[in-house]
């Protein structure tokens, strides 16, 4: 039986007209997204002034500089030595300074006459707009969102941050180096002052939470020099290597070595034991519950957390529904593979036989994981050949394969990216967590690395830093919806370019896009229909082939990001309804690299936004053709 692949052309009407509408809820200077006609003839009208467009650009650009300074980590992270010897603050003064910023630049960007810029400059000045108005909302919750938890916070970040971002080039680079291991006293402090705060107001994690980022504080500092077992430690380890790697006098050497070793024993180490102490404080507060409706104006943080996410003003209901709707689908589609491979058996019996049979995954073993990479690798390289069939924009950093490092590996997610800074000194880079081989199913391989990869993540966020002419806060806007929802549609993306290798593949697929429906059902029921964490991993176990661990992974990264796991199938759903509207509109004139690269050259858009840029491409076009 042949294989019939499974297409989305065109949304379900009733989820189409929910989806449109409630992404244009939040559409900058107007209610709705302008009809086609009404972009051209916007288009037309405008007549940008050159003094107020070079004023703007540099009321950015100064706010940017501004941002840089005071986030020293995050400028590292995008390519910038400012402060390099220094992370980003978290105590309180600073999240009410940056409330205090946000709110005057809001004023201020009121000055500006949005109709004297350039199209270019008006999505500029209506992305900045949201996210200030975002950033100001959001602020209302600052404690309700967790500041540590097990899936990520500083126990972990302090090392991976050094060890995967912090590179040293030079003798002042390793200095600055240095000088972070110092500094990570000040940031866990003042970590240590928000749980506090957190305590007070009753806004604590669920009381299995505490034990996973205890266990993984630890493992930072088991080793050299801080133990006698086990070998180096990682950061040690890591400071080692890119010393040694070093051109410098012997001198030079001793004496970073000297100074680091200090700095992890005199710094590093009591501040990683504060931060333990305190985390077990906290945990002996903590009860069982796991989701936010247990914490005063829970309802209202969760709702706040799902427009942050998706950017639309879709319900917790609205979402819950989409997410059956969504799995009914998939499940159907399955059906067909079902047929295609011959097997004699329900849905269910078929998950077992995906889960369980081992042709579908590599020996848990270092061998294993060996395999697991190179295929990956293989993967994203046969990916690259094809890309200019669909893209005319293509990104020029280097993207790599790594597995995620073991001292963090039993509490980080299944597969993760980490994007370059604008001026290439560092790849983007895909992790794949490989501590358990059983949650790593050779059928989902290619989807994962599609996903994380190209043309997912990296694609899209190398080419966000790499666009010239992009105002700098835009390569980096958070967007999730859009960000999650671009790596999800090229999911399907590689399935149209009839890449995945086998009807076990295209399975792996769908499986993945399941995965993301599920996370509409669960992460709702979660923490606004107050389900348990036992019974969203039942959920999970019983709809998906994948395994009890993963369920069980999954489940706990949601109840830690509660909203973010939405906004996947959101944007992915919202991308394909724009496609195919496009599609529609320009009959043979569409062009799908021209869609691909004009949903990407603006950098991260919210949903609304994206709807405006998709019009206006609709109508130049058109308009082109007259």
């Amino acid at each position: 039986m042949t294989l019939q692949k499974y297409k989305l052309a065109v949304l379900p009407m009733a989820l189409s007209t929910l989806l449109l509408a409630c992404s244009r809820d939040e559409a900058p200077e107007q209610a709705a997204a302008p009809e086609v006609a009404d972009v051209a003839a916007a288009t037309q009208d405008a007549v940008p002034k050159a003094a107020e467009t070079a004023a703007f650009r540099t009321y950015l650009e100064e706010n940017y500089a501004v941002d840089m300074a005071r986030l020293p980590y995050t400028a590292s992270y995008r390519g910038i030595k400012t402060n390099h010897d220094q992370w980003d603050p978290v105590s309180e003064e600073f999240l009410d300074e940056t409330l205090a910023i946000n709110e005057a630049r809001l004023q201020q960007l009121a000055d500006f006459d949005r109709a004297a810029l350039s199209p270019a400059e008006q999505i500029s000045y209506d992305l900045y707009k949201l996210d200030l108005e975002r950033r100001i909302a959001a602020d209302r919750f600052r404690h309700h969102q967790f500041v540590i938890d097990q899936y990520r916070g500083p126990h972990t970040e302090a090392a991976s941050r050094l060890v995967n971002i912090h590179r040293v080039g030079d003798l002042a680079d390793a200095e600055a180096y240095i000088g972070r291991l110092n500094n990570i006293a000040v940031w866990f402090d003042q970590v240590i002052e928000q749980m506090a705060i957190r305590t007070e107001k009753q806004l604590l994690l669920a009381d299995w939470q505490y034990p996973q980022i205890i266990e993984a504080a630890r493992n930072v500092i088991q080793g050299a020099p801080f133990t006698e077992e086990g070998g180096d430690s990682t950061l040690w380890a890591d400071f080692q290597g890119k010393v040694n790697a070093l051109d410098i006098t012997p001198e030079q050497r001793a004496r970073l070595l000297a100074e680091a070793r200090k700095a992890l024993l005199e710094s590093v180490q009591p501040a990683y034991e504060r931060l333990i102490a305190a985390v077990e404080a906290q945990s002996a507060l903590a009860s069982g519950d796991d989701g936010v409706w247990k914490f005063d104006e829970g309802e209202a943080f969760y709702a706040e957390r799902l427009r942050w996410f998706t950017t639309t003003e879709l319900s917790a209901e609205q979402v819950h529904a989409i997410g059956l709707q969504e799995v009914a689908r998939i499940h159907d589609a399955m059906r067909e593979v079902m047929q295609a491979v011959a097997f004699d058996g329900d849905l269910r019996a078929f998950f077992e036989f995906m889960r369980n049979d081992p042709q579908f995954y590599y020996p848990n073993t270092e061998e294993g994981r060996a395999q697991y990479l190179a295929q990956a690798e293989a993967a994203i390289d046969a990916m690259y050949k094809r890309l200019p069939e669909q893209f005319g924009l293509l990104p020029r950093a280097e993207l790599v394969v790594k597995r995620v490092e073991a001292f963090r590996e039993r509490s980080a997610g299944k597969a993760f990216y980490n994007g370059p800074p604008a001026d290439g000194s560092r790849p983007g880079i895909y992790y794949a967590n490989l501590y358990d081989m059983n949650s790593m199913p050779i059928y989902q391989l290619e989807a994962l690395a599609y996903h994380e990869g190209v043309p997912g993540h990296h694609m899209q966020r190398a080419l966000s830093a790499e666009l010239e002419n992009l105002p700098e806060f835009q390569r980096y806007a958070s967007f999730t919806a859009f960000t999650e929802g671009w790596a999800l549609y090229t999911e399907e993306l590689a399935s149209d370019m009839n890449m995945y290798s086998d009807a076990y593949s295209e399975f792996g697929h769908l499986a993945m896009e399941l995965w993301r429906a599920c996370r509409l059902v669960v992460d709702t029921g979660l923490h606004s229909k107050r389900w348990t964490r036992e019974e969203a991993i039942e959920y999970l176990v019983e709809n998906t082939p994948n395994s009890r661990y993963d369920s069980t992974k999954a489940i706990e990264r949601y109840i830690a990001m509660p909203g973010q796991a939405t906004a996947y199938m959101i944007g992915k759903l919202r991308i394909l309804e724009l496609r195919e509207k496009a599609r529609a509109a320009l009959g043979e004139q569409f062009d799908i690299r021209a869609f691909h690269d004009e949903v990407l050259r603006h950098g991260p858009v919210s949903l609304s936004i994206l709807e405006q840029n998709i019009e206006r491409l609709v109508a130049d076009t058109l308009a082109a053709k007259a």
